[in-house]
């Protein structure tokens, strides 16, 4: 029981400890191209699906049934615009390198496998066509770029190098593959702090609570206890596997008895004004959560967009987040956009005024685009004004971290439909993420110390720096 508590704690119950232990990531070793500038990365992915053709490659000239009732405005980089509905991030397009040439095919053009390409770089295998909504994570497959990067840099001396707010996309059993360290070993995992909807201002981990009257003391004492009776019982258990589990309960008191751990997560800390600059939704008070990790140094932040199933499922015919089946133009002007918007742009405006967004990345992304024909069958086609999934094509958006602002990068066809210039795929994206953090070297080894890439047939965009 105690075993399964501190299991808990830790925040990395779902992904197991029967992957065993691989060898560790090896350290960089080829001199990098270009001087890193980025201490930390954001990625702030939006869940479901968003539609590339209504927030950032606007096409006017295409027939209305394509490029929908959204006009582009200009923005204070000059040759670019974005969506109407995104006027505060049109203020911040100066720090924005957009890349509208983003080849996300997937083989089953599904969240699952979309997922999986966009966070790990690499493409979904068979297991994804076979098992649909099935196909759980595996201890084999690759792992997520933000527990790459984790695994890369010293350990923090008080909180995980990988953290993931406000939630673990999707409610099991049907999470999301990619989003865990897998073959590189558990102990990279992120660790997952919960928000809601409801109390956006409270952030949550099993590892920053103590309850049943537990007192620092008390812990410490049981840690001690449960150190010797582990003790005990290695010689029947398997030495790896143990081990892992003896890192996950030190991290797991580790992150229980500072203060640094949870400070972070306290928002009481930050102004009303600053609060409300962000807006006070889950997501708003995410990513302000994020710069306050940026700031007490932690590699690697993800946000995953958490959507509003009380108030958009039935009106988006979704799970309440990007996923834009029906009504697409109602719910990105009247709910997604504006919330987007108001966040987003403050967590650029917030890193630029305090001197971080030079050395920190943040980056938009999503497990696709959307259809850019307008008309979904599964909600009344035309008249349910709805977009359908669409991994042919999607834009990604680069920000600090070196990246030059102010710039597009390749482009889509006249519809929208597919890459027409610089193509480049989700693993090229990846790369340039590994770039902009000063991982040249992408080698590691397996659990028989035989050696593999962690990304083949890709290519950092070094032209974005």
């Amino acid at each position: 029981m105690l075993r399964r508590r501190f299991l808990v704690a830790s925040g990395l119950g779902f992904a197991g400890f029967s992957f065993g232990r691989p060898a560790p990531v090896q350290a960089a070793s080829t001199p990098a191209p270009l001087k890193p500038k980025a201490k930390s990365t954001i990625l702030f992915f939006l869940c479901g699906g968003s539609s590339h053709l209504d927030l950032w490659d606007m096409k006017p000239k295409a027939p209305l049934e394509y490029r929908g009732p959204f006009e582009a405005i200009e923005t204070s980089a000059p040759g670019i615009t974005l969506s109407e509905h995104l006027p505060l991030t049109a203020r911040q397009a100066h720090h924005l390198a957009l890349i509208h040439s983003v080849d996300g095919t997937v083989n089953t053009n599904d969240h699952h496998a979309g997922y999986y390409h966009n966070l790990t770089g690499h493409v979904p295998d068979q297991s994804f066509v076979t098992l649909g909504n099935n196909r759980r994570p595996q201890k084999e497959d690759w792992p997520f770029m933000g527990s790459v990067i984790a695994s890369r840099r010293p350990q923090h001396p008080s909180l995980p190098n990988a953290i993931t707010l406000p939630h673990m996309p999707s409610p099991a059993p049907y999470t999301r593959p990619g989003q865990f360290a897998a073959r590189i070993g558990v102990e990279h995992d992120p660790m997952y702090i919960n928000g809601s909807n409801e109390e956006p201002l409270k952030f949550q981990a099993p590892a920053l609570v103590l309850e049943g009257g537990i007192t620092p003391d008390r812990l410490t004492d049981r840690f001690s206890l449960l150190s010797q009776v582990n003790s005990a019982t290695r010689q029947f258990e398997n030495m790896a596997n143990v081990a892992v589990l003896d890192e996950h309960q030190q991290r797991a008191v580790s992150l229980l008895l500072s203060s640094q751990s949870t400070s972070a997560f306290d928002l009481s800390q930050e102004s009303p004004e600053t609060r409300e600059r962000y807006g006070q939704t889950v997501n708003g008070m995410s990513l302000l959560v994020a710069r306050r990790l940026v700031e007490a140094g932690v590699p690697f932040i993800t946000v995953f967009w958490k959507g509003d199933s009380e108030r958009l499922a039935k009106k988006c015919r979704s799970a309440g987040s990007w996923d834009t089946h029906g009504n697409n133009f109602k719910c990105l002007a009247e709910d997604l956009l504006p919330e987007f918007d108001r966040c987003y742009s403050a967590l650029l405006e917030d890193l630029s005024e305090r001197g971080l967004l030079d050395e920190t990345l943040v980056m938009v992304s999503s497990e696709m685009g959307r259809k850019p024909k307008v008309g979904d069958p599964r909600s009344g086609g035309v008249y349910g004004a709805g977009r359908d999934h669409w991994t042919y094509c999607q834009t990604v958006v680069l920000a600090g971290g070196g990246i030059q602002g102010g710039q597009k990068y390749g482009s889509s066809d006249r519809l929208g439909e597919y890459p027409d210039d610089q193509p480049v795929s989700p693993a090229d994206i990846t790369h340039t993420v590994y770039q902009a953090m000063g991982m040249n070297d992408l080698l590691a080894y397996d659990k028989l110390n035989r050696p593999y890439y962690l990304l083949e047939d890709s290519h950092p965009l070094t032209s974005l720096f």
